[in-house]
């Protein structure tokens, strides 16, 4: 009687979680919808948002290793090289002086550091260094993508002139599905088939799972390359999806390979069923830049 009355009890208390889980889950996507369709600053903004409470984390985890990063600069480095590559895209600000925010951001941080009564070590610098990366440079790429007009970026686009639909804004909503299909379908497989741990890093997770994550970003990915008109189609949208996956996947166990480090299972609070900003984010960071130099690189020589 005590076992069943415990069973019941866990049960009831994992339907709760999975509510929670699915309502922040489907409030944060209604959210994604509406900032990605907005573009431009509103985009931009909320991004800034998302990256600043992000970082917050991110420092959280390493002060819990004893590291000493320099939090304050670098919080302001990230939202200044967001605003830079948005106000470049829209050309109100020359390329190259946006480009320029990442190297003199780096030589800012480590000037904070040196200045310290306790001078900063390696780690510190390590730290505050990966920080502008990870949640500024990498995250500013969504800002590319959502500003892309390049013509082969959609040929279909072409037969729709004067529409308020833009290159942009089609791959943005694509690479998007395809991490959320990648996240999806690794968790629909590895819950159902998997039984092969993927990695110690994240025991969760499953070999069958990250094929079904594989198979689902894949399918996504030909969609997309076949309803855009791509060269050769969904091949190469297949192809994107493949990365998008397995990119997706070297996020999510980056960040997991952080909180191991630092002795947490969540990186925070702030979303019900989903800890914090940075674990619902994670297979976003890299995704962007795989997808925005596919895009702008690999499709016009195809074309």
């Amino acid at each position: 009687m005590v076992a069943d009355g415990t069973t019941n009890e866990t049960a009831l208390r994992r339907s709760g979680v999975d509510r929670k889980r699915l309502s922040s889950g489907v409030l944060a996507g209604v959210f994604g919808v509406v900032v990605v369709g907005l573009g431009g600053w509103w985009f931009t903004i909320a991004l800034g948002v998302i990256v600043h409470l992000a970082l917050l984390e991110f420092f959280r985890m390493a002060q819990f290793k004893g590291m000493r990063p320099a939090t304050k600069t670098t919080l302001v480095a990230c939202q200044l090289l967001l605003v830079s590559t948005q106000w470049s895209v829209n050309g109100g600000l020359a390329s190259h002086l946006a480009d320029a925010v990442l190297p003199l951001s780096g030589a800012a941080i480590c000037g904070w550091l040196i200045l310290q009564p306790i001078t900063g070590s390696i780690a510190d610098i390590a730290a505050s260094i990966f920080g502008l990366f990870y949640l500024g440079f990498l995250p500013s790429h969504w800002l590319r993508l959502r500003n892309l007009v390049t013509p082969d970026a959609a040929p279909v686009l072409q037969s729709l002139d004067g529409s308020w639909i833009s290159a942009g804004l089609l791959i943005t909503f694509a690479a998007c599905l395809m991490v959320v299909a990648s996240d999806i379908g690794s968790y629909a497989i590895g819950r159902r088939f998997g039984s092969r741990p993927l990695s110690p890093i994240s025991p969760a997770k499953t070999i069958e799972g990250a094929y079904g994550g594989l198979a689902s970003a894949i399918v996504i990915g030909a969609l997309t390359g076949a309803l855009l008109m791509w060269p050769l189609g969904w091949w190469t949208g297949g192809c994107l999806g493949a990365l998008v996956a397995l990119f997706a996947l070297v996020g999510d166990l980056t960040e997991s390979m952080m909180k191991r480090d630092a002795g947490l299972k969540d990186s925070g609070d702030a979303l019900p069923g989903h800890g914090g900003i940075l674990d619902r984010i994670d297979s976003y960071l890299f995704t962007p830049a795989v997808v925005f130099y596919a895009v702008t690189l690999v499709l016009p020589v195809l074309s």
